[in-house]
């Protein structure tokens, strides 16, 4: 063979030699988790036991970055403005939907600037009262209300949050007035529902959980898909309500540039921490229940939440921030 001939067959062979995948090399150094909250709290606790289990399959450390601010938009921002590479995550919560719902603007596209990997964890919001309550039930909740008009107050975390669309929504649909105090967290619902000076507060599983177990407070519903609700006892308002249901979520998302078959690894690996008994068992312990998903998925249950909600919004006439 010809010198000329043998470089031309060796040009051909390259040339159709496969490209080497994106996932090939990854991981060859630690990978950032951005959280946009603080230390301490329910996200924090998740996001730190999935790095964790998640460093270990991949045989790199998994780093917890808090950037909270903004309702969690400071580390979503630094998240879409960082390269599709697979070492900046971000540990996403449902507020990210019902944050959206309620921006006029954003500096960032809520759906396209974000590789949807797949949801961590689920849980309902629970409507809770004090144990000695005179409310019974969800059902004793809505009759009161229709009876007396504004009289009932309900908690929220701030207006906007999941907490207070949701509780709307629901209300909406029995067609019932029940005034909305919000707080800006911490223990102030609670103190209040204790006090008297609240009738019912409505906050996530996580938070609830424990002060179930510890008989602090009375559950009344939670608005899980009908037929689902983890409370023993208790009714998901869907069973009354069909369609008034919304589920708090957390899951992992990339930057959109991250190759597809980079997500795909991604999805594969949070897969299998998610099947790891200790970490289902933590994930129930938090009230949760740990729920994977396809970046598909993932992505519609955002584009639902966000739809159902500005609805809520757009019904009851809330202003938008």
């Amino acid at each position: 063979m010809t010198p000329w001939k043998r470089l031309l067959a060796l040009c051909l062979a390259v040339g159709f030699m496969p490209m080497a995948s994106a996932q090939d090399n990854w991981p060859q150094k630690p990978i950032r988790l951005l959280l946009g909250f603080p230390a301490g709290g329910g996200s924090d606790i998740v996001a730190r036991l999935v790095a964790k289990s998640l460093g270990d399959r991949l045989g790199q450390n998994v780093v917890v970055d808090n950037k909270p601010g903004a309702g969690g938009n400071i580390a979503t921002e630094m998240l879409v403005r960082s390269a599709g590479d697979g070492y900046t995550l971000l540990l996403v919560p449902s507020g990210h939907a019902s944050g959206a719902a309620m921006k006029k603007s954003l500096p960032f596209d809520p759906i396209k600037d974000l590789a949807w990997v797949s949801t961590v964890t689920t849980y309902p919001l629970a409507f809770t009262v004090a144990p000695n309550s005179p409310i019974r039930s969800y059902a004793d909740l809505i009759q009161k209300a229709k009876a007396e008009p504004n009289k009932y107050t309900y908690s929220s975390v701030g207006i906007g949050t999941a907490m207070h669309l949701a509780a709307e929504w629901a209300f909406g649909d029995a067609n019932v007035q029940v005034t909305h105090i919000p707080f800006k967290g911490g223990t102030g619902p609670l103190t209040e529902l204790l006090a008297g000076r609240l009738d019912v507060m409505v906050d996530t599983m996580t938070l609830t959980a424990s002060l179930l177990k510890d008989q602090r407070v009375r559950a009344i519903a939670v608005t899980s898909p009908p037929g689902a609700s983890p409370v023993s006892g208790v009714p998901a308002i869907a069973d009354q309500y069909p369609g008034v249901v919304f589920e708090s979520w957390l899951g992992i998302a990339a930057p959109a540039t991250t190759p597809p078959e980079l997500v795909d690894r991604l999805n594969k690996e949070i897969r299998a921490v998610l099947n790891q008994e200790d970490v289902k068992q933590k994930l129930i312990s938090f009230g949760g229940s740990p729920q994977a998903s396809s970046p598909n998925e993932f992505k519609t249950r955002v584009e639902r939440d966000m739809r159902n909600l500005k609805k809520v919004i757009q019904d009851k006439k809330i202003e938008l921030e």
